[in-house]
């Protein structure tokens, strides 16, 4: 099942991607100063991976619940990535900062494509998420003060319709308040929303066409 699967993601990816449309499924709405269609002048190189392996029946892909150590998103579930550095290739540095923050041997991560660059405006990054395969679950070794835990959905969980729910959070705009409608996926105890679910959501539409 995994080499059919790695198979038809490979093809999946080289084609057009399901893009923003697939992302504002799981976007908060609304979102106030966001413009999907727009990247401001200033905004940095971010890469992020989505690791797919197999573990006994089923595949799965790790995400991290940020450690208090994180200037941004502390506490929040992400995936395994950071910033570009000058002259790095996107799928380089995905590759290196899932190493660095989880453990992940580099050298065994077979890159399978990119999915839509999503900015991220709290941060200010282009976020370039990078898919990737390797052939057995990795002895993750987490970096403390980065990742607080690692949790481990399956795709079948991630393509679940009962894993995504949704709630209403208050935010005070220019002294007013705004009800956000915030959908997030219910994942091992924690709400993984935001930049992460709209991934996710790009990622979960690619799995459905397959």
């Amino acid at each position: 099942m995994p080499a059919n699967l790695i198979r038809r993601l490979q093809n999946a990816l080289s084609g057009p991607l399901p893009g923003l449309d697939a992302q504002l499924r799981m976007a908060p709405s609304p979102r106030v100063g966001w413009d999907p269609l727009k990247v401001p002048e200033g905004t940095r190189d971010g890469a992020a991976l989505l690791l797919i392996y197999p573990h006994e029946e089923f595949c799965y892909l790790p995400l991290t619940v940020r450690g208090l150590g994180m200037r941004n998103h502390t506490g929040q579930v992400s995936l395994p990535g950071g910033r570009v550095d000058e002259g790095e290739a996107i799928e380089a540095a995905a590759v290196r900062e899932a190493e660095e923050e989880i453990g992940v041997d580099r050298r065994q991560v077979q890159v399978l494509g990119r999915l839509t660059p999503l900015h991220i405006p709290v941060s200010n990054f282009l976020l370039h998420p990078v898919v990737g395969f390797v052939d057995a679950r990795p002895v993750f070794n987490r970096a403390e003060w980065e990742v607080a835990r690692i949790i481990e959905p399956s795709l079948a969980q991630l393509g679940d319709p009962a894993t995504v729910k949704r709630e209403f959070r208050t935010r005070t705009t220019d002294g007013q308040a705004v009800q956000i409608d915030v959908p997030y996926f219910d994942i091992q105890d924690e709400k993984v929303w935001g930049a992460t679910a709209m991934v996710l959501a790009e990622f979960c539409a690619i799995l459905a066409g397959l």
